[in-house]
C-alpha cells in the first residue's frame, strides 16, 4: 500500500511549519519527513525524540553506535543509509560506520558494548538481565545511559516502523549509502 508522501502544498496544516523546518534545516525534505507529515503529531513527536536524544551524553560515535544498531537489527531500508550520511557529517569514522553497517567488531570496547546492549535492550524488549546491566556499567556506562539507549529506542522504533510500512524510498542523496543485511545478524 502506498503512503502519502507530503511536500509544502499537500501536507496537513499542522505539518507545512515541521516541513519547512526541515527544508530549512536539510536544504530538501528527507522521504521520512515527508510520509511523516501525514500526522502532524507524529512527526512532531518524531523530531522531539530526536532532538532531545541528541542532547545526551552520548557523543557522536556513541549516538551513531545506537542509531545504526537499531537500525541494522530492525533491517531499516531507508534509515541504514541515512545515518550513514549523517554520520559522515559527524565525523563519526568510516571505521564505526563499516562495522555498524556489516555487524562486524567496533574499534573499541566501549562502543561493542554500547552497540550490545542496545541490541539486547531492543530484542529483549527492555528485559534485559542483571549480567548484562553488568556488562554495560563495566564498560563505562552508568543508569542515565540506559534511560539515553531508552530514548534512542523511542526515536528509532518510530522510524524505523514508518519506513516499513511505507516503504519510503530512499533519499536520492543516500542511493551511494544503500544498504542490505548481508551477515548473520549479530550475536548478543
Amino acid at each position: 500500500m502506498t503512503f502519502p508522501s507530503h511536500d509544502l502544498t499537500t501536507a496537513p496544516e499542522a505539518s507545512k511549519p515541521l516541513l519547512e523546518n526541515s527544508q530549512k534545516a536539510f536544504g530538501r525534505l528527507p522521504g521520512l519527513h515527508k510520509v511523516l507529515a501525514e500526522s502532524p503529531q507524529a512527526y512532531e513527536g518524531y523530531q522531539i525524540l530526536h532532538k532531545l536524544f541528541t542532547e545526551t551524553d552520548f557523543n557522536a560515535d556513541e549516538l551513531t553506535v545506537v542509531w545504526q544498531a537499531i537500525n541494522v537489527e530492525n533491517e531499516c531500508h531507508y534509515c541504514v543509509p541515512a545515518h550513514t550520511g549523517i554520520a559522515k557529517m559527524m565525523k563519526v569514522s568510516d571505521e564505526i560506520t563499516d562495522a555498524l553497517r556489516n555487524e562486524t567488531p567496533l574499534p573499541t570496547a566501549k562502543l561493542e558494548a554500547l552497540r550490545t546492549f542496545t541490541v539486547q535492550m531492543l530484542r529483549q524488549r527492555g528485559n534485559v538481565s542483571e549480567e548484562q546491566m553488568t556488562a554495560f556499567f563495566d564498560a563505562g556506562y552508568g543508569h542515565r545511559a540506559v534511560l539515553d539507549v531508552i530514548l534512542g529506542l523511542a526515536q528509532k522504533t518510530m522510524s524505523n516502523y514508518v519506513n516499513h510500512v511505507a516503504q519510503t524510498p530512499v533519499d536520492e542523496v543516500f542511493h551511494p549509502l544503500k544498504w542490505e543485511r548481508g551477515n548473520t545478524p549479530l550475536a548478543v
